[in-house]
């Protein structure tokens, strides 16, 4: 199973065209590695993201979890819903861009990652789209950059993509999955897209009981920290 880590990392200050935000960074041990954003769920940054921010961390990555919600969280759907409904999409984009310039700052990388969970996982997906300069690696979890009918500019990816997706997933189905995997590899996108049998959607989240799935949320680590090792390193 994948295990919990104490939270090692802290909020800190950064700036966004002009606005000061807060984000949620760790720091490798060594002080040197390649560099990850990790996008929140539609609950926000709560202490499942900032843990996945320290596993990677552990793991000898820089990691930070920008929170898009203004130190909101959530702990129920309904609140999530209304928080994520609020988000606005230009905003949320440039913040994360601060931080893919935070993370290059630290680290020293011109390239880093981005792996995002639900909302996450389509906001990633569109970060690509609009940092093609510095996103090299896409992962999203059980995510649609699709918002409001439209969907970002796959054409501007420049990043390599690798999926995650559950079979009992009553939000995505798998035949979206493939569509998108398929649109992807038709614009020349590199993607490698998994569907786990049995799980449903937020099966990594390991503070959802009804959801978490350890068998599948260790494997989508696994073939998370091996993509990342081969296209950052």
């Amino acid at each position: 199973m994948v295990i919990a880590l104490a939270l090692m990392g802290e909020m800190i200050e950064l700036t966004s065209d002009g606005v000061v935000e807060y984000a949620y960074m760790a720091d490798p041990i060594s002080g040197a590695g390649p560099a990850v954003v990790v996008v929140q769920e539609w609950w926000g940054v709560v202490d499942h993201i900032k843990d996945v921010c320290d596993r990677f961390a552990a793991a000898g990555y820089f990691a930070i979890a920008p929170d898009l919600y203004h130190n909101k969280r959530a702990d129920d759907p309904e609140a999530a819903m209304k928080l994520a409904m609020e988000l606005q999409s230009d905003r949320a984009l440039a913040q994360m861009g601060g931080a893919i310039d935070e993370l290059v700052r630290r680290s020293g990388n011109e390239r880093v990652a981005v792996v995002g969970f639900c909302m996450g996982g389509g906001l990633a997906l569109a970060l690509a789209t609009t940092r093609p300069d510095r996103v090299a690696a896409v992962v999203p979890f059980y995510g649609m950059a699709s918002r409001g009918g439209s969907e970002p500019d796959y054409s501007k990816m420049e990043a390599v993509v690798q999926g995650h997706y559950a079979e009992l997933d009553q939000t995505i189905s798998p035949e979206a999955v493939r569509a998108l995997e398929s649109k992807l590899e038709s614009l020349g996108v590199e993607t490698e897209f998994f569907v786990y049998p049995g799980t449903v959607h937020g099966f990594f989240n390991d503070t959802r009981p009804g959801q978490y799935d350890p068998t599948a949320a260790l494997q989508a680590w696994e073939r998370t920290l091996a993509f990342l090792a081969e296209e950052l390193t």
